[in-house]
């Protein structure tokens, strides 16, 4: 659904790298280096810094390509609600739309490259499955988040691989801690795609995108909306308690968010009205997330 007065310049093509998104980038990247506190970095932290470079890269290219791929199949057309579509409201030229993909997933494959370098040869396998993985989401001749398989790549990628990732490049092993915290990471992220799909689930079954949502329907994806979001407090709490970092417990900070969107969830909300519910789940990531680091980091 288009706005009557849609942006343009650079804040049209910022819309389309869909901002909300990102915290899906932040927050894996602030988990993973907090894990790392107490371990031997050799002083490397501006190896984080790199990391956000490639996660953030990483979500704005997955956003283009989606926007490109489902604007080329005619997925997104006015029956869609919720951010502006660049190629799909007509506004930007499929060609220009793949071209900004292509550039971001490059910025995201050059910092990776530059990480690898450093701390070794596999992390260049990683990234080009991140790579491949953020293209055949929704491009290519079978994309598998038209299989209802999206929550799958978003929690190992921006929940498991991301998290533990970060931790890796800093302390050049796979550490207990950084894996148990990584899946509340995910499973925060995973929430932000389930919410998106049941707002879209109208459109999407028309279009013939069988996302998760639309193979299980509107009822089961609310509940498991919910079931997501009770889990990764779950985790997060017992990850705090069992690795003695008790401060990790602020990630109760997001609590109130949680509760009014699972609220709103329950309550049957639809259509244009969940956008608010959308927001208020990346704030759960958000708040839950970066309370959750700091509290690992204070504790480390």
């Amino acid at each position: 659904m288009m706005s009557e007065n849609p942006p343009t310049g650079i804040p049209l093509w910022v819309a389309g790298a869909r901002p909300r998104t990102l915290p899906a980038a932040v927050v894996p990247v602030a988990v993973g280096a907090a894990a790392a506190v107490g371990h031997e970095t050799g002083g490397a932290w501006w190896r984080g810094a790199l990391a956000l470079v490639v996660s953030l890269a990483l979500q704005i290219g997955v956003n283009y390509a989606n926007d490109y791929s489902d604007g080329v199949r005619g997925t997104d057309d006015e029956r869609r609600v919720g951010p502006l579509r660049l190629v799909g409201s007509g506004l930007v030229e499929p060609a220009l739309v793949k071209r900004a993909a292509t550039v971001a997933f490059g910025v995201a494959g050059g910092a990776g490259a530059g990480l690898a370098l450093v701390v070794g040869p596999e992390l260049f396998a990683v990234g080009a499955a991140c790579l491949l993985a953020g293209w055949t989401y929704t491009g290519g001749p079978r994309p598998y988040g038209y299989l209802g398989l999206g929550e799958v790549f978003v929690f190992v990628f921006f929940g498991l691989v991301a998290t533990v990732g970060t931790t890796y490049v800093l302390v050049e092993e796979i550490t207990a801690l950084s894996v148990l915290a990584s899946l509340s990471v995910g499973l925060w992220a995973t929430a932000l795609l389930v919410i998106n799909n049941l707002r879209d689930i109208s459109g999407d079954r028309q279009a013939g995108k069988n996302t998760l949502a639309v193979r299980i329907g509107a009822p089961a994806t609310r509940v498991v909306f919910i079931l997501i979001h009770l889990v990764a407090l779950a985790l997060a709490i017992t990850t705090s308690i069992v690795h003695d970092r008790l401060a990790g417990l602020m990630v109760v900070f997001g609590l109130a968010f949680m509760i009014q969107a699972c609220v709103d969830v329950a309550k049957g909300t639809t259509g244009p009205a969940l956008i608010k519910v959308l927001g208020l789940t990346g704030q759960v990531q958000l708040v839950s997330g970066l309370a959750f680091a700091c509290g690992l980091a204070l504790s480390g």
